[in-house]
């Protein structure tokens, strides 16, 4: 192994730390507890446990949290009705819709009923315009935990030619738009992409959303590559074939301890820009 890892647990407890200071400071000076309220459909376990461990880094953190667990047959209807009342309550600063959802939900009608100003998750179309037009509002964690992360190693993103593996409206499209406002020459690429591995050889940076198992090889990259793995699947196996990409990259993240920690720390720290602008 050549590449040097990029860990993202100690830095998303500094984030966390630092979110914790500016929580208790607010509810000092305010009375106000920054409060997370997270909303789960189902009963799909891998989802549970997330909710659960997203429910306890609040706790830590001195945020407050509300949790929502609705039946698998819920329906879109009864879904928006739900986050529409949490948008509505000022005793509420943040929400998060735990997805997927169930397959009779529109996810995204579900997505856009939750208020903006409380999307801490960064998954409306206000945010994603937001984050394409460098306009203030809330990332989306995972891409805007990448972002922390190359910044944390002193990775140049400007100029730097960076492909995208994956589409996805809340990871793949708007990391790119965040590696763009960086000045960075993104190129979007999927699986049904032609070339894709010519395409990936380019790449000074490369972003792996795609949602399949080493999908990633590692003679698709160029030498000296940063090498970023933002999937997860069973078996805490990520999008990338470590192994290989490792022998390639000077940059690597690790499948877990990479991005996951990151993406659950902006999490937390935007509730509390959330509960601060609210109060």
């Amino acid at each position: 192994m050549t590449a040097q890892l990029m860990i993202g647990t100690d830095l998303a407890a500094e984030m966390v730390a630092r979110a914790a200071e500016r929580a208790k400071k607010l509810q000092d000076e305010t009375g106000v507890q920054p409060c997370l309220a997270t909303v789960l459909v189902g009963d799909d376990p891998a989802s549970a446990t997330y909710v659960r461990m997203k429910q306890n880094r609040s706790k830590k953190a001195g945020i407050g949290s509300r949790s929502v667990v609705l039946p698998a047959e819920t329906t879109t209807e009864e879904l928006v009705a739900e986050l529409t009342k949490l948008s509505e309550d000022p005793s509420v600063h943040g929400i998060l819709l735990q997805h997927p959802v169930p397959a009779q939900i529109d996810e995204r009608a579900a997505f856009e009923a939750i208020n903006p100003e409380k999307d801490v998750d960064g998954v409306t179309m206000h945010a994603f315009a937001a984050m394409a037009f460098g306009e203030p509002g809330f990332r989306s964690c995972t891409p805007g935990g990448i972002l922390r992360l190359l910044e944390a190693y002193d990775v140049p993103l400007e100029g730097a030619h960076a492909v995208v593996i994956g589409r996805s409206p809340i990871l793949g499209k708007p990391v790119g738009m965040l590696l763009l406002a960086s000045n960075a020459t993104v190129t979007y690429t999927h699986s049904k992409t032609r070339g894709l591995a010519d395409i990936v050889r380019t790449a000074d940076i490369v972003v792996a959303a795609v949602g399949k198992a080493n999908f990633v090889r590692g003679d698709w990259l160029k030498p000296g590559a940063v090498v970023i793995d933002a999937g997860y699947n069973e078996g805490n196996v990520g999008d990338v074939h470590f192994e290989e990409a490792a022998e390639v990259a000077s940059l690597i993240t690790p499948v877990p301890g990479g991005v996951g920690p990151m993406t659950i720390s902006l999490l937390l720290e935007q509730t509390v820009d959330a509960a601060e602008r609210q109060s």
